[in-house]
């Protein structure tokens, strides 16, 4: 194992590095995402002006972790002053906002089935869209710093690759509005006079707004100074190949990321006789060492076994300090005499 100077076993640079916006913490389901991020937040609030932790795991623990509700509207964590959280999940939110919300027309036969044949010409559009939509939620509120506890990690990369389906289908959108706007319009006047008045523009007016933010949006995700990807692992087999898969595929997006915290790792107590955490901790300890050989010029952060679920903002700040201080393992309190005669008995 390997330690370097130039990247501690931290991730005190996510908290020093002031420009960052956007934090998204993911990995494979079961590894201790939530924990991470929302440690990561309850330290992240100490330092900036306002943060903002997201969920977009359909299974949503997020409010388990804190132990408090959470909507999808932004909910101020309780005992803090800048801290918020909320839970959506981005594959459903299109289909619960009412279309005079999306688009601004009125809701009949007619503009609902203009929608669908919108939301059906572009694959994937529908979820993207949705995400859109969250992405425009959120920026309304300003927070300086965003982190998202994502879901497993199939759904997280189609997630961080919304911007770039909305980005191409709504640029495509646009050009079919510039081609045959003007027979939709004749079209719809012959069977609905009043819808034709203003829906479909009103419809792709919404969508060239969308289409800037998400380009925007798009933009950020790929600066390094305003957005980091945080892996999150256990050392076992699946998990480190899930990590594998993750770091190809960001590279792919162009999405920065230098950080993972690998949780779960025993550190046993040289004076106790528990074979099963010895040999336990030896196999952790080849996945650590690979980790370690793939990702020499990454912050690694290695966080023990907890004795009890990290639940409750108490909790969560006892936990966080792994992440910006290094564990120490417990040392041996028998004198060498005494450790002489274990290993000779």
């Amino acid at each position: 194992m390997v330690e370097s100077d130039q990247f501690p076993p931290t991730l005190q640079n996510i908290i020093d590095q002031e420009t960052l916006q956007w934090i998204f913490v993911g990995g494979k389901g079961g590894v201790g995402k939530t924990t991470t991020s929302a440690s990561l937040a309850v330290l992240l609030a100490k330092t900036k002006k306002s943060v903002l932790i997201i969920s977009t795991d359909p299974a949503h623990n997020l409010s388990d972790s804190f132990d408090q509700k959470f909507t999808s509207e932004p909910t101020k964590v309780q005992g803090h002053d800048n801290l918020w959280g909320m839970e959506i999940d981005p594959s459903s939110s299109v289909h619960n906002v009412p279309l005079e919300n999306l688009f601004g027309v009125e809701t009949n036969e007619m503009t609902k089935n203009m929608v669908t044949e919108v939301m059906n010409a572009i694959p994937g559009i529908d979820e993207a869209t949705g995400f859109g939509e969250v992405m425009k939620l959120i920026k309304s509120y300003d927070f300086s710093t965003i982190i998202f506890d994502t879901a497993p990690t199939g759904h997280t990369l189609r997630l961080l690759n919304f911007p770039n389906i909305l980005e191409k289908g709504l640029g495509k959108l646009v050009e079919l509005k510039e081609k045959f706007g003007g027979v939709i319009n004749q079209f719809q006047a012959m069977i609905d006079p009043e819808t034709a008045k203003n829906a479909p523009q009103k419809i792709f007016n919404t969508l060239d707004t969308l289409k800037v933010t998400i380009e925007e949006v798009n933009k950020q995700f790929k600066d390094p100074d305003k957005t980091t990807f945080i892996a999150v692992c256990i050392p076992e087999f699946l998990s480190l190949y899930e990590t594998e898969r993750l770091v190809v595929e960001l590279a792919k997006y162009e999405i920065d990321i230098h950080n993972i915290v690998i949780n779960q790792v025993l550190f046993p107590d040289p004076d106790t006789g528990c074979k099963m955490c010895k040999a336990r901790r030896k196999m952790q300890q080849k996945y650590i060492d690979q980790i370690y050989e793939l990702y020499d010029d990454f912050h690694i952060v290695l966080s023990p076994l907890q004795e009890d679920e990290v639940r409750g903002l108490e909790k969560l700040e006892d936990y966080s300090k792994n992440l910006v201080v290094p564990f120490q393992p417990p040392q041996s309190k028998k004198s060498d005499e005494e450790m002489i005669d274990q290993i000779t008995f």
